[in-house]
């Protein structure tokens, strides 16, 4: 864990301490310059610190190096994320295939859907998205499924396959013109230039039909995003591309449900697991 102790003077800012202690992302010892002492202060705690204690004809200088509150640590994360109220709730979802299941997944969280071949981990995605005949309840933001229209819970619960349908001749065909520039910059995060958006679909490779897939699932900004194998056709390098765009819309609270045979992935991704079992024959 990195540190930061830094004697100041009166003629110092203690503004300049508090943004340089931002950016470690870490926990940081802020001196006061007015006494010399020091205080340890998280990520999440320096604005309110800075707005606190830094003197007034500071604070525009501050708001200039800092337009949001720091990433917290992956540990102080998933502290946070446990003591919020779920995005995402389901209390014994199945089919006939799938045992009754719970979820609960908090917003910018990721929980991997695990089990044995043929336990029905994509059929719980489906069934959570409402694709599927099943049983059970699930709640958004508090909201009951049973209670929204099934389109406007599938645009917010967003299901999307390891090989997704097109409908249209192009990617960018799919989407709004209002959308373009968006859907463009999306795309140059992942590695796919703007002449592939337009290409005809059919002359894409697999792994380039799965980050368009993934452009467009990011597009729809869906509360909850239910993922099943979606860098499967990937190199390394593209695998590490959608795995950090996956975490920028998680940092903004993006919800996420993986199903993957990547290990490592899950790893790196995951803040937990959701086991899925199949329904014992009667």
């Amino acid at each position: 864990m990195a540190t930061m102790v830094q004697k100041t003077s009166a003629s110092v800012p203690i503004v300049s301490s508090c943004v340089r202690a931002a950016q470690t992302l870490q926990l940081a010892r802020i001196v006061h310059a007015s006494t010399g002492l020091c205080q340890t202060v998280p990520p999440g705690a320096i604005f309110a610190f800075c707005t606190t204690n830094a003197p007034t004809h500071c604070l525009p200088s501050f708001m200039d190096h800092i337009s949001s509150p720091p990433p917290l640590p992956h540990a102080l994360q998933q502290e946070s994320i446990a003591n919020s109220p779920p995005r995402l709730r389901a209390r014994a979802i199945g089919s006939a295939v799938v045992a009754p299941t719970d979820v609960t997944l908090q917003a910018g969280q990721c929980l991997v859907v695990e089990g044995p071949s043929g336990a029905g981990k994509t059929r719980l995605l489906r069934l959570l998205a409402d694709l599927d005949e099943g049983q059970g309840e699930a709640w958004l933001d508090g909201q009951a499924r049973s209670a929204m229209p099934a389109p406007q819970w599938r645009r917010q619960v967003l299901y999307q396959a390891a090989e997704p349908a097109w409908w249209e001749a192009t990617v960018m065909a799919h989407f709004p013109t209002d959308q373009h520039a968006r859907a463009i910059t999306l795309a140059r995060h992942l590695a796919l230039g703007e002449d592939r958006l337009r290409a005809d679909l059919a002359q894409l490779s697999t792994g380039e039909r799965q980050r368009a897939a993934l452009v467009r699932s990011l597009l729809a900004q869906p509360a909850v995003l239910l993922l099943d194998e979606p860098t499967s056709a990937l190199d390394a390098a593209n695998v590490e591309r959608v795995e950090d765009l996956l975490r920028d819309a998680m940092g903004q609270g993006m919800a996420l449900l993986l199903v993957t045979h990547a290990q490592e992935q899950a790893r790196r991704l995951g803040h937990g697991t959701l086991q899925v079992v199949r329904r014992s024959a009667p």
